[in-house]
């Protein structure tokens, strides 16, 4: 099974919406492995954003993510990279679709809600910078053989 990783971002913390997020993702069939509340500081942030390093905005991203706290996750299932990107929406929530996390919640791409990984790579990346080894979760959701084919 694919794992990625999902962080609902200060607003959306702040908004209320992370129960949401979760039951979306719940919903849809993906299992949760590893979840936690925090607040990111400045050395973390700057590694999760390094690939933005000398853009005009990272400096933003950085302040942004340490503003407050953030709720860090893995989710696990067939396709789960795939799956979450498409019900988070277009990183612009202008642009995201109707029904999308962030075309429902977001207002400006600097305050969209949720940030979820893009490929395998990102997703390893991420969740070895959020998580442990000890803190991921390894069990079987008693619905998952009506899931999968």
């Amino acid at each position: 099974m694919e794992r990625t990783f999902v962080m609902v971002k200060p607003d959306g913390v702040q908004r209320g919406i992370a129960g949401i997020v979760i039951s979306r993702f719940e919903s849809k069939g993906l299992k949760l492995i590893a979840a936690k509340l925090m607040t990111i500081d400045k050395n973390l942030a700057s590694k999760h954003y390094a690939e933005h390093v000398g853009k005009p905005f990272y400096e933003k991203l950085v302040s942004f993510i340490t503003s407050g706290p953030v709720l860090a996750m893995i989710w696990e299932g067939q396709d789960s990279i795939a799956t979450v990107r498409t019900a988070v929406g277009k990183t612009n929530p202008a642009e995201a679709g109707p029904g999308t996390i962030r075309g429902l919640y977001g207002m400006t791409t600097g305050r969209n809600i949720i940030h979820a990984s893009d490929s395998p790579a990102s997703a390893e990346r991420e969740i070895n910078l959020f998580f442990s080894k000890k803190e991921i979760q390894d069990y079987a959701r008693i619905d998952e053989v009506w899931l999968y084919e």
